[in-house]
């Protein structure tokens, strides 16, 4: 029996010094503990992923082949499969080396380089076109990386070079079942090539990817495992006897697969490394007694703990008592340090300051956003006084249209559901109350209000979230016409129009907006990239 490793575990973009140790320690580990013959590591595990332009720089590039010669130096006893930039005068590869016993015994260059919703590799790498197969223990393994097992071509020809399994070196971003798309992928190289395959991920939050593990295996008959542990590093342990085909699983913990508890580990995983990544102990925000920061501050209390969640009431004149009651109460369930801070002096004195220009012209949403600003303004004091980092509490929903304040709610390093509908949200939040109480009751049954006008609710300037977001994810998620929307979904087409227009008028506010985790298809951001200076007139709709 061979038995393999897979290091399903975090490596920090940047960070080579800290890779290189863990990629160490679990070769190590690999090796004394479990008695493995080799070890796989994710896709470029020694820089992390995606590095972006940091392979740009020759420093970068100097530092990381040093390190990665100090560990073939290092391996003796077990054969490592180890992911980084390579670099071959000025060309650079995305790439793997096999190494045993102090030497490279081959490298494989990525042959498919994505360059699509997310991905950005061609940008930096030149494509590889040579399979790589070596022999251990008397079974032929042939080697893969991510965006090479999506497409037939490699496997194809790692196949034709000799190989009975494939290893699969990924660094796969999150959204709505993805683990049934890779178990899928693999049913397809199964298919044409017969061969089993282990498919490693990453974890980890980077920016507004989040890395979910759920490593796959599918074994010589067409088996596949369940998906491996969610969004948890683990050294993952598998047994291949190659005359039968047969995959044994010797450690392989089982992640949740259901939708609402994966996607809320997701954005707990992205909003507590981003924190914790980029050097931030605590975090701030708005607690308004409203849905949107009810979530966000469990998703930060689940993560970071609830003292280091700080959640700010700032009332006005338009705050209700119910919203200071909701608040209070979501900081008692969660153990949320707080501070009740009125905005009013600040409101009214920036009215003072602005009745001469303001002079003869009726209210509108200027004064409704200088509350939202003057709270922004307050967060970003204690941001900076203390160090917090500033959440930002707008759903997908919301930013799609419009319908937050560029400086005000907007406000912050980081935006927990950036990426959720508003219907989302709600799910989300009756799901998280199932397992423990974390949200009031009263926040999510109340009809959604921004607060900043008298009787304001959100429906008075929206159509119903309901059909709202389904304007969205045929628009935003799936690039539909109007004219399709339409007929597909029989709502009146003056407001699919209207939704639309709004969608392109706000691009402006969502480029300043603050990053977070991406959690379905398309998301705002570096996977949706509009111009925001256009002409384009889109069935009626300036763009």
């Amino acid at each position: 029996m061979l038995k393999i490793a897979l290091a399903q575990d975090d490596f920090l973009v940047g960070h080579i010094t800290s890779n290189r140790d863990r990629i160490l320690a679990s070769i190590e580990r690999a090796r004394d503990e479990l008695g493995a013959d080799l070890i796989l590591f994710p896709e470029l595990a020694l820089t992390g992923y995606p590095p972006e332009d940091l392979v740009l720089r020759p420093g970068f590039m100097r530092r990381t082949e040093t390190l990665f010669h100090e560990i073939v130096q290092a391996v003796h006893g077990i054969d490592v499969v180890l992911t980084y930039p390579r670099a071959d005068g000025d060309k650079r590869y995305n790439a793997a080396a096999w190494i045993r016993d102090r030497s490279v015994l081959g490298t494989y260059d990525k042959w498919d380089l994505p360059n699509y919703a997310v991905f950005d590799e061609r940008r930096y790498f030149v494509q590889g076109d040579t399979p790589l197969v070596v022999e251990i223990k008397g079974v032929k393994v042939g080697v893969l990386i991510c965006e090479d097992t999506w497409a037939p071509e490699a496997a194809r020809a790692a196949k034709e070079a000799g190989a009975e399994l494939l290893l699969s070196s990924n660094a796969s971003p999150y959204y709505h079942d993805k683990h049934i798309d890779r178990g899928q992928v693999l049913k397809a190289r199964h298919a044409e090539t017969g061969l089993p395959i282990l498919y490693l991920n990453c974890v980890g939050g980077q920016d507004e990817l989040v890395f979910d593990g759920h490593s796959l295996c599918i074994d010589g008959h067409g088996t596949l495992s369940p998906p491996a542990a969610l969004c948890d590093e683990v050294l993952l342990h598998v047994g291949f006897h190659a005359g039968a085909g047969r995959l044994e699983y010797l450690h392989w913990p089982e992640g949740e697969t259901d939708r609402l508890p994966v996607t809320w580990r997701v954005l707990q995983r992205g909003l507590t490394d981003y924190v914790r990544k980029n050097g931030f102990r605590s975090v701030v925000l708005g607690l308004s007694g409203g849905i949107d920061s009810a979530i966000c501050a469990a998703l930060a209390a689940d993560g970071l703990g609830g003292e280091s969640v700080h959640g700010i009431l700032m009332p006005s004149r338009h705050t209700s008592e119910l919203s200071l009651i909701l608040a209070t109460e979501q900081v008692d369930l969660l153990g949320l340090a707080t501070d009740t801070i009125s905005i009013e002096p600040i409101f009214q004195a920036g009215l003072q300051q602005l009745e001469g220009p303001f002079q003869g012209r009726p209210e509108n949403i200027a004064e409704e956003n200088l509350q939202a600003r003057a709270r922004g303004m307050l967060l970003m004091g204690l941001s900076n006084k203390f160090g917090h980092l500033v959440l930002a509490t707008s759903n997908k929903s919301e930013l799609a249209v419009g319908y937050s304040t560029l400086y005000g709610d907007m406000c912050g390093g980081y935006s927990p559901i950036k990426d959720c509908l508003k219907g989302m949200v709600y799910e989300l939040a009756n799901w998280r109350n199932e397992q423990s109480p974390a949200i009031p009751p009263g926040v999510i049954d109340r009809p959604p209000s921004a607060e900043l006008k008298p009787d304001q609710r959100d429906d008075d300037s929206l159509p119903p979230y309901p059909l709202l977001d389904r304007i969205i994810e045929l628009y935003v998620e799936e690039d539909r016409p109007i004219s399709d929307i339409v007929e597909a979904t029989g709502l009146d087409e003056a407001m699919v129009r209207r939704v639309a227009g709004l969608v392109l008028m706000a691009e402006f506010k969502r480029r300043q907006g603050a990053p977070g985790p991406r959690v379905t298809r398309k998301a705002f951001g570096r996977d949706r990239r509009y111009p925001i200076t256009s002409g384009w007139h889109d069935s009626g709709v300036r763009g």
